[in-house]
């Protein structure tokens, strides 16, 4: 399904059954199956969304960022990608993609991200973390822990399910 006013561009790959709402862009990005995209998100080239993740409205996810299964996105989640990051370069001219350092950030299977959040760049938010909303990460998120604060700090450890997560029949062959 897909909304009124939304931009897609031809080099996106879609999964199955994923939802994308209005006024959302995407571009040279993968969404996997059964993927939700909320309103006025907007998703870059060469990001990557797994199979089952739930992106909130008005969240941004640049370049470089790689989202595994089953994964929520908070409403305006931010994604940094450039640890440096100027709009010219020494002489005045604009900067151009040759001018910056793309930092690739990942975020495991399973964690969650509150809303407001900001993850900088070069980090990975580990298998079934959570991240508090309003939170600033900074440094890698540890698997099964809570993080919160600005910068996020590590609160306590959450309870690791009985059975990992549900997998489908096509996906264990």
């Amino acid at each position: 399904m897909v909304g009124e006013y939304t931009r897609i561009a031809p080099d996106v790959k879609l999964g199955e059954n994923v939802r994308i709402y209005a006024f959302v862009n995407l571009y040279g990005c993968e969404i996997g199956d059964d993927s939700r995209i909320g309103t006025f998100v907007e998703i870059q080239k060469d990001a990557r969304i797994g199979k089952r993740v739930k992106v909130s409205s008005h969240a941004f996810i640049c370049s470089g960022v790689t989202v595994e299964d089953d994964v929520f996105i908070g409403h305006g989640v931010m994604f940094i990608n450039d640890k440096y990051p100027r709009a010219t370069v020494a002489d005045g001219a604009p900067q151009t993609e040759a001018d910056w350092e793309l930092v690739p950030t990942l975020v495991r299977r399973g964690a969650s991200i509150g809303s407001n959040a900001t993850v900088l760049c070069g980090v990975t938010v580990g298998e079934g973390a959570i991240v508090g909303a309003g939170s600033v990460v900074t440094r890698d998120v540890a698997p099964w822990s809570v993080v919160a604060g600005v910068p996020a700090r590590f609160l306590r450890t959450v309870e690791q399910p009985l059975q990992e997560f549900q997998v489908s029949e096509e996906e264990v062959k």
